[in-house]
């Protein structure tokens, strides 16, 4: 996967009052989503180099880190995971618990080095194609992660829920060049196929940040298992999308539940993880300095004036 694609065709305008720049320095450091890890997995060749690790959350099984040790490392041949105590982890069902895991392989390995695609949550969000937001309130009408309904859907007041897209609309050259629309059988009426129904759900505003932050995906590898990467304050990890959403013939595809799944664990999983970067920025803040002096300021530069100046 290129992380690298141009996404203005048009000369792009001067920042918007937001992003310029403001006397006072700006101190904000991402987050590091290493903290609090309490599963680290190493090879068994060398045990003291850490390669990489999770926050353990509700519904994490032995099979599931089998599945995410095959995202994030590249093998030549079988591999099983080992505890501490050297017994083999069984590739099951079973609750995964907190602790050291150990890679075994006869074959070779390497860390997957495949590219992250940076994405941000900026308090503004560009110019959307309003049937998007239209047809994804219609289906859904509810947070389908939460299964909170939305309380004034009947007289047309979302407030509190938004029409996230699952692949971001900022990398639409990127949707294009490696024809991720071939997995849309439904177009929208404008806007190109990146903003199709099957590319959304409605989300609670605060878990829409979640999931555009990856803190949390959908494995829909694991009856659409609900798998957090960070602390779950609302009590979601480990539950499923119901079977209302899932059998509505709408519903986001799979194919872009596990793109977006597969950068999850990229982003959280791999080395210290991706940046998590800050974007409630109080007033007199000097955003620009703070993305230009941080990590990735290029790829988060354009991410950002995607997102406030045009779409």
């Amino acid at each position: 996967m290129s992380s690298s694609s141009p996404l203005l065709a048009s000369p792009i305008a001067p920042p918007s009052p937001n992003l310029t720049k403001s006397p006072q320095t700006s101190t904000m450091a991402p987050g590091d989503r290493s903290r609090g890890r309490d599963v680290h997995i190493y090879s068994i060749k060398d045990p003291a180099t850490v390669l990489f690790g999770l926050i353990l959350t509700n519904g994490v099984t032995n099979a599931n880190l089998y599945s995410m040790a095959e995202i994030l490392v590249l093998f030549t041949c079988t591999f099983e995971l080992h505890d501490e105590n050297e017994a083999k982890i069984q590739r099951n069902d079973e609750p995964l618990q907190p602790g050291k895991y150990y890679i075994h392989t006869v074959g070779t390995f390497a860390i997957n080095d495949e590219p992250w695609l940076v994405r941000t949550i900026s308090q503004a969000t560009g110019t959307r194609v309003q049937s998007f937001c239209h047809n994804v309130r219609e289906r859904d009408r509810r947070c389908v992660v939460s299964g909170i309904r939305v309380p004034g859907a009947h007289v047309d007041r979302w407030t509190g829920f938004e029409a996230a897209h699952i692949f971001p609309l900022a990398y639409e050259d990127h949707w294009r060049n490696n024809e991720y629309d071939r997995w849309i059988t439904i177009p929208p009426a404008s806007g190109g196929s990146i903003n199709s129904v099957q590319n959304g759900f409605l989300l609670d505003s605060a878990i829409h940040q979640l999931f555009d932050s990856y803190c949390f995906s959908i494995n829909p590898d694991d009856n659409h298992k609900i798998v957090f990467f960070t602390f779950d304050a609302r009590n979601l990890a480990g539950k499923h999308l119901d079977i209302e959403f899932l059998n509505d013939p709408q519903r986001p595809v799979d194919q872009l539940l596990r793109w977006h799944f597969r950068q999850a664990v990229l982003a959280n999983m791999r080395g210290a993880g991706e940046p998590l970067f800050e974007h409630d920025f109080p007033p007199g803040s000097d955003i620009v300095g703070d993305i230009l002096n941080g990590p990735k300021p290029a790829e988060r530069m354009e991410f950002e004036l995607f997102s406030r100046l045009a779409a």
